[in-house]
Formats: structure tokens, sequence, C-alpha cells
């Protein structure tokens, strides 16, 4: 634990990946295989499932530092992170452990079969025995909340470092649903077999915004398609099984029953990238009706009937058991369709068409035409380009339209997390109602670190009220919010819901009593929704 700590502490220290990188490249080349393994599982997101609530924690530890319950919370609302707040509020150790992070992690995992007596003294002998920084990663690893800002690609890059193995390959090894209980660092590291386990994906080729068409060349070059509001996804057919992966590496084959079907008319050796959409009458349906079905394990037959799915196929990955990547474009998509033409009309999965234009100006019109389809945009792909690994600048581009905008009141700040923990960031807003604001959707990204800190400062001496961690504020402030998207919510209590709302700019320009009103949301709701 003490050699995870410190590499915890030169990961988080600074903002440089060539610094992150050598920290992650020499502790995989110094440390037991198992931690090892445990550190990718959790920097990659596999994290150990919560055995304890978090207001247990909270008791115990305000008991240990013998705080009253009201100053303990107090401090969490401070300082904004639970483990945290534990690791400082607590008194200093007085015995020492140097365990692994393995046994840590192996302990907690053992804790939901042990009564909560037991349970406690387990956690309360921990804390005793780990300085602050262990004791602090101990206590993320009890809440299930470990996160650090490390992508998967760093990860990778560093283990190329220490293993001498090319990143791409690497990339693949790390996808699927591999956990340090079903794998060792030898069989999933080491192994030269990348393909062994069946069901593995490649890794997504990502698109980066559109900035200037007239950047691209002669459109000749290039194959543009609709850009759809569902679930990337690839569908993997090999072994008489499919698998379905979404882009964020979750495992998603039970979730859409419907697509088993298609194991029957693809042949073997059949990986295919495209998007998990809502699909009725030949036309898709909002993301609204696809929301219903993510997060279910089991879907009802209602539900089956009222938002069926299909696969819009965008890519051919792999073509009769043989990674066809490095093919252009132009021939992977030429494979897809010849797949498509002999599968069933009836059957869930469609070739996402190109969209024909001569002109950059036709593109333009095209674009134009999005939202009233129900598309996000257009993605723009060189024919002769190949399927790469992650976002890359040059090849693949996403031209989304504009987003929908709206002026609202902010009425509530939380603090943020991590490194903003000391800055309020996480905002509520309203729109206007006769003489009332109704709140309809919270946002905390788009303004720089200078705004969050003016706003900070603004929001401690304008206080009304507290609520928890969520401080009331006089109504003031007007906030430009752009989103991707609008639909019915009878969960909220203005009737509406945004898709990825974010502020576009804090607008000091503007008084309150010009911010929107809940006609002008119901009024882009029918329009939009």
């Amino acid at each position: 634990m003490k050699d995870f700590a410190t590499l915890f502490t030169r990961v988080d220290e600074t903002t440089k990946t060539s610094v992150k990188t050598a920290a992650l490249a020499a502790y995989f080349q110094t440390a037991g295989p198992s931690d090892r393994l445990w550190t990718i599982a959790l920097f990659t997101g596999r994290r150990p499932k919560r055995t304890i609530t978090a207001t247990r924690l909270r008791e115990w530890a305000a008991e240990v530092a013998g705080l009253p319950d009201w100053l303990f919370e107090e401090s969490y609302s401070i300082v904004g992170d639970l483990a945290e707040t534990i690791a400082l509020v607590l008194p200093p150790a007085e015995e020492e452990d140097d365990r692994s992070l393995t046994y840590w992690i192996n302990w907690i995992k053992t804790l939901s079969t042990l009564e909560e007596d037991a349970r406690k003294a387990g956690i309360l002998k921990a804390w005793n025995s780990l300085p602050t920084t262990q004791r602090f990663l101990f206590t993320k690893l009890l809440t299930g909340g470990f996160r650090i800002g490390v992508s998967a690609k760093l990860i990778t890059r560093a283990l190329a470092q220490a293993t001498g193995q090319p990143e791409p390959r690497l990339t693949h090894k790390l996808m699927g649903n591999w956990t340090p209980d079903t794998a060792t660092w030898d069989s999933l590291i080491e192994a030269d077999d990348p393909t062994a386990d069946l069901s593995r994906p490649y890794p997504f080729y990502l698109a980066y915004q559109m900035d200037d068409l007239n950047d691209l060349g002669p459109p000749i070059d290039w194959n543009a398609e609709r850009k759809w509001d569902g679930i990337r996804g690839q569908l993997i057919i090999r072994g008489g099984e499919h698998h379905l992966w979404s882009r964020g590496e979750d495992l998603m084959t039970d979730r859409f029953p419907e697509l088993a079907q298609l194991k029957d008319y693809l042949p073997d050796g059949t990986v295919i990238d495209g998007e998990i959409l809502a699909f009725q009458d030949e036309k898709p349906l909002s993301f609204n009706a696809l929301q219903k079905r993510i997060g279910r394990k089991t879907v009802p037959k209602k539900l089956l009937a009222e938002a069926p799915v299909i696969l819009m196929a965008y890519d051919l990955l792999e073509h009769d058991g043989k990674d066809i990547r490095e093919a252009p474009l132009q021939t992977r998509r030429a494979h897809l369709k010849a797949l498509i033409n002999q599968v069933p009309a009836t059957s869930p999965i469609r070739l996402s068409d190109a969209v024909a234009f001569t002109t950059w100006d036709d593109l333009v019109k095209a674009r134009a035409q999005s939202r009233n389809i129900g598309a996000e945009g257009l993605m723009l792909k060189r024919l002769d380009s190949p399927y790469l690994s992650g976002r890359k600048r040059g090849d693949w581009w996403k031209w989304k339209i504009d987003p929908l905008t709206i002026d609202a009141v902010m009425i509530y700040a939380q603090a943020g997390h991590g490194r903003r923990a000391n800055l309020f960031t996480d905002y509520t807003f309203a729109v206007r109602h006769g003489n009332d604001l109704v709140p309809f959707t919270k946002a905390y990204s788009g303004l720089t670190d200078a705004e969050f800190r003016e706003i900070t400062a603004w929001v401690r001496k304008n206080t009304l009220q507290k609520f928890g961690p969520v401080r009331q504020v006089q109504p003031t402030h007007v906030f430009e919010i752009a989103f991707e998207g609008i639909q019915a919510s009878p969960r909220h209590k203005s009737g509406v819901a945004l898709r990825f709302p974010r502020m576009a700019r804090w607008r000091r320009d503007k008084p309150v009593d010009e911010a929107n009103t809940l006609d002008d949301l119901k009024e882009m709701l029918a329009t939009y929704g």
C-alpha cells in the first residue's frame, strides 16, 4: 500500500503527462504482479464494490476523531470528499502496517460477510495503522468511489515503456470484461495471444470535432454519414456466440436481446462498429426511448415493443476472423455492405448510408437537416483511412449541429470534487414562471477556472440557506445553458429534462428578469422534444 500511495501522490500532484507516465512505468516494473494488476484495474474503472455505507463511515470517523456530528458534516461540506475528510480529521496512526494493496482490497471484499461490530473494529484498526495518504486511499476503496485523472491511453503508454510491447497490442489486451479475480498479470499482459478472450472488443476509433471544412481538401476524398444519437457499440461474433460492448467498455449483451439473432445471419469472426438506436418504422426514436433501457439487465416485453433497437453499422473491424482495421475505409465498408445485404431485411441491423454530396456546400445543407431527422450532425471519414485506436486528428471528424441554448438563473451551488473540492462548481439553474423561479437542470462544466473562483467567492458572501453541501444563493446571475436535446420528464418540477447541459457563458450583461421562462422551455420541448 505504501508503494501504491507513493504512485498516487506522484500522479496526483502533477498535470504533466510525461511525469505521470514515468511514475506508472516505474511502478509497473517494481511492484508485485497482483498489485500491478489491481492498479491497472483501479485506474481503468474496475473498482471493488462498496461494502460499507458512507453513513457508517461518517459516524465512526466522527467518533474516533472526537467530533460532534455537525462539525464533521461542516468539515465534509468544505472539503467536498468523504475519504479526504476522514483522512484529515482522524488522529495520527499509532501503529504501522506495510501490507500490500492486494491484501487490503481482498480484506475489504470480506467485509460484507462480517457482523457490523467486526466490520467497525477492522476498519478502525486499519485507520489506526495507515498514514494519511494510505488511509485516504483505503477509505476510497471502502466507498467504491476510487477515481483518478489517468486515461486508459496513459496506462497503455506506461505499460509499453515497462514491458516493451507496442501500445496498440496492450490497448487491445486491456479491453473486455477481465478483473483481477479472473486474470493474472501474466495472462493479461505477458501472454502472447491478445485474442484469447473471444469476447474482447477492439479499441474504439474516436473523432475530433470539426473546425473548418476548407481544411479537408477535395470532397471526393471523403465519406459522410449521419451522426445518430444512440450508444456507440461493437457487435462481436466469435465462437458461435455474440457479445455487445459499449465505448465505455461496458458489456451490454443482455440489455439488447433482440440483437442475438444476428449471430444466425453473420459469419463467425465478425466484428462490427456501430450505434445502438431505438428504431421503429424505419426511423430512429429519441434518445429518451433508448434511455429507458439503459441500466436494465432484463427488459420486459412491453419495453421491447415500445423501444425496439437496431445496430446502425458504421464499420467492419474483423472479417472472416481477420483483423482488417488497416484496410482503407472504402474497402471495409464494401465488405460491411456485402455482409448486411445477406441479412434478412427484418433483422435488427442497418447499414449507415453515405450522405451524397459533391461540394462542401452540399454537405452544409445536409447538416442543416440533422435535427429534423433526429440526428446529431454528420461524421466525415477519409475514404483511405485505417481504423485507428483512440482519438486521432486528421482522418475522422464529427460535425455536430449547434446546440440548443436557454438563459437561466443560478439558484443553488455545491462544491466540486477532487481538485475542485474547494470551489463551488456544481450549479442548479431555474427559469422564470410568473414571480417564481422553477429549477430545471444542473450543470458543472463550461466555465474557466478564474470564473469558478469568482463565483465561489460570491457564493460564500451571498448564501441564503445551507442544505448539507448545497447552498441556496441570491438569484442574481444569469448563464446561457447549452444542451443537445430536450425531453418530457414527469420526475422534474419543470416537466422537462435536458441532454448534456453545460454552461456556454456567463451572461453578465443580462438581468434576472430577462432570463427565459418556463413557457419558453415548453415551447422548445414542443419543437425539439
